[in-house]
């Protein structure tokens, strides 16, 4: 597969968070395998616990954005800084730093990703957002 057709983590949060008409299912098959699991800050999660995760997100972030600072992919392998944006429903922003790695499934979707995020502004409740549910 080329990395054309690889998905990168901005168009999956982007589909993720900030499309809010596209199903979650089907924005969680478009971008990672079934298989799928991340660890985020030192705490791993299944694919099950990813949707739960995102689904609470939903239900707090408003709109916001993802700027890749570096990206690089070689083979299976994906690696990326991106700072997300976030505006939740009661007004208050959230501005995260991620250091992020991960493989791609065969099929070109993500199957496992391991981050670390930095939260640059934001409340010190917000300082778990990366995996709240």
């Amino acid at each position: 597969m080329t990395t054309a057709t690889r998905p990168s983590i901005a168009a999956a949060l982007t589909d993720l968070l900030f499309t809010p008409g596209l199903d979650l299912a089907e924005a969680v098959d478009r971008h990672f395998a079934p298989d799928y699991r991340q660890r985020t800050d030192g705490r791993w999660d299944d694919r099950e616990q990813f949707v739960a995760h995102i689904a609470h997100l939903r239900t707090v972030v408003a709109s916001g954005r993802v700027e890749v600072l570096d990206e690089l992919v070689q083979g299976d392998r994906y690696a990326d800084r991106h700072v997300v944006d976030v505006t939740k429903n009661d007004g208050s922003t959230v501005r995260m730093e991620v250091y992020l790695f991960a493989e791609f499934a065969p099929d070109g979707r993500f199957r496992r990703v391991e981050e670390t995020t930095l939260m640059l502004r934001g409340a010190e409740a917000d300082r778990s957002i990366g995996s709240a549910r």
